[in-house]
C-alpha cells in the first residue's frame, strides 16, 4: 500500500501561483511513476502532468504545457506540481496518484493509489 497527502491548494487570483505537494508513505516511492489529475464540478478526472520512476520523462496536458511543472524528490518521498499564470478554467480538485510501470501517458486506470485530493479556486 502507498498512502499518499496532498497539499498547498487554495484560492488565487488568475494570474497567481501555486505549488502543490504530494507526500508518500508506505511502499518505496522511488518505484511509483506519479501523476497529478484534476476533476472539475460535472466533469470527468482528467490527468494533468506525470512523471516517470527516473524523473527524466514527463508529461502534460496541451492545457497546462509551459504553465504546470511536475518534479519530484525520491529523498523526501514527495511529488510536487508548480502552477503558474493561473487561470479560472484550472478551478478543480487536484489528486496526485502512483502507478507501476511506465504509465505517465496511460489513463487513469492505470494509477494504483490515489491521495484524497486538495481544492485549487482560481478568480478572475
Amino acid at each position: 500500500q502507498v498512502q499518499l497527502v496532498e497539499s498547498g491548494g487554495g484560492s488565487v487570483q488568475a494570474g497567481g501561483s501555486l505549488r502543490l505537494s504530494c507526500a508518500a508513505s508506505g511502499r518505496t516511492f522511488s518505484n511509483y511513476a506519479m501523476g497529478w489529475f484534476r476533476q472539475a464540478p460535472g466533469k470527468e478526472r482528467e490527468k494533468v502532468a506525470a512523471i516517470t520512476r527516473s524523473g527524466r520523462n514527463t508529461y502534460y496536458a496541451d492545457s497546462v504545457k509551459g504553465r504546470f511543472t511536475i518534479s519530484r524528490k525520491d529523498a523526501k518521498n514527495t511529488v510536487y506540481l508548480q502552477m503558474n499564470s493561473l487561470k479560472p478554467e484550472d478551478t478543480a480538485v487536484y489528486y496526485c496518484a502512483a502507478g507501476q510501470g511506465y504509465v505517465i501517458y496511460a489513463s487513469t486506470e492505470a494509477y494504483d493509489y490515489w491521495g484524497q485530493g486538495t481544492q485549487v479556486t482560481v478568480s478572475s
